[in-house]
């Protein structure tokens, strides 16, 4: 009885022993095959795997999309200027018909007041080809930028949306019906597109198109991805907002470090001009000769040309990149 009781002590012990050393690997193999992935048991969120070949896509998608943009990248017909200067229901050949019809009287003008062939032919290409256009790229300027200031308060628009649980077409809806012009028509656009068939990617690329801003780019690849591959798409809009709104502070900033700069650009470039007129008013006798004589005609025209350049050079030193 004393040998079979120590026996059982013996057996009990190193039970004892081996539960307490050897069985946690086992069971914790045991239970790691029952249960899974530890991540993926209690929600934490996708394995490490998994996060990185999310990355992995979201990277190989960006350079699609920056192959296919860069592509495409071509010069915009007469009729695609004309939708971002916010002139959609103006033809192109109404277009040229003005520009026409404005060349034809300066050339009259001209031709009445006796100018040299050289002036009229300057003053015809001036008024009739350069002044419609450079209208139409102030027009479309001032659309961009007006988009720009209203743009990050359309997206905060989106976030609350699905926030509160609405769809993302229905947050769409209701930037395009609250959201002041131009933000408002451009989202119009893209919700009318969707109601046809046209998808979310094509609609975007079509607001781009309208649209060509660094913004709206963002907001196309942010969009895009969440489509494609999934995510938080509140929290990246939210993210986006803070970045456009920076941008924003950016642009304010280089604009008041770079107004002196400017200033001193637009005194420059508008002295000769400006001396020519008032000789003009007060003895013109004095400058006449600059628009009878021939080589007061070429003098004119090289001046012109040197105006035109140096004008382009201090522009280009005082536009940021940014």
């Amino acid at each position: 009885m004393i040998v079979m009781a120590a026996i059982l002590v013996t057996l009990a012990l190193g039970g004892v022993a081996f539960a307490f050393a050897g069985g946690d690997e086992a069971s914790r193999k045991r239970v790691q095959a029952v249960a899974g992935p530890a991540g993926k048991a209690r929600g934490r969120g996708p394995a490490p795997e998994n996060a990185a070949q999310k990355r992995k896509n979201v990277a190989a998608l960006l350079k699609d999309m920056e192959k296919n943009r860069a592509a495409k990248r071509e010069k915009p017909t007469m009729r695609r200027r004309l939708e971002q200067a916010g002139l959609a229901k103006t033809s192109p050949r109404t277009f040229w018909m003005i520009c026409a019809i404005m060349a034809a009287i300066t050339a009259a003008l001209c031709l009445l007041t006796r100018q040299s062939l050289l002036v009229t032919a300057m003053m015809v290409f001036v008024v009739g080809l350069g002044l419609p256009r450079w209208v139409l790229g102030f027009l479309a300027a001032r659309r961009r930028k007006k988009f720009t200031e209203n743009f990050a308060n359309a997206i905060d628009v989106i976030v609350r949306s699905v926030k509160s649980g609405l769809p993302t077409h229905e947050a769409l809806r209701i930037v395009a019906r609250e959201a002041p012009n131009p933000v408002g028509s451009e989202f119009s656009t893209l919700v009318e597109g969707m109601k046809v068939g046209v998808t979310m990617e094509q609609g975007l690329k079509r607001m781009l198109e309208s649209m060509p801003t660094a913004e709206v780019g963002f907001f196309s690849i942010v969009m895009t991805i969440q489509a494609r591959s999934g995510g938080n798409l509140s929290e990246a809009l939210g993210n986006l907002a803070g970045v456009l709104r920076d941008r924003r502070r950016l642009q304010g900033k280089i604009k008041a470090m770079s107004s002196e700069a400017k200033a001193s650009a637009l005194i420059i470039g508008s002295l000769p001009p400006g001396v020519m007129a008032i000789v003009y008013i007060t003895t013109p006798k004095y400058i006449s000769l600059l628009f009878t004589e021939r080589a007061g005609n070429l003098m004119l025209a090289a001046c012109a040309v040197w105006m035109s350049i140096g004008i382009m050079v201090m522009r280009k030193m005082i536009n940021f990149k940014h």
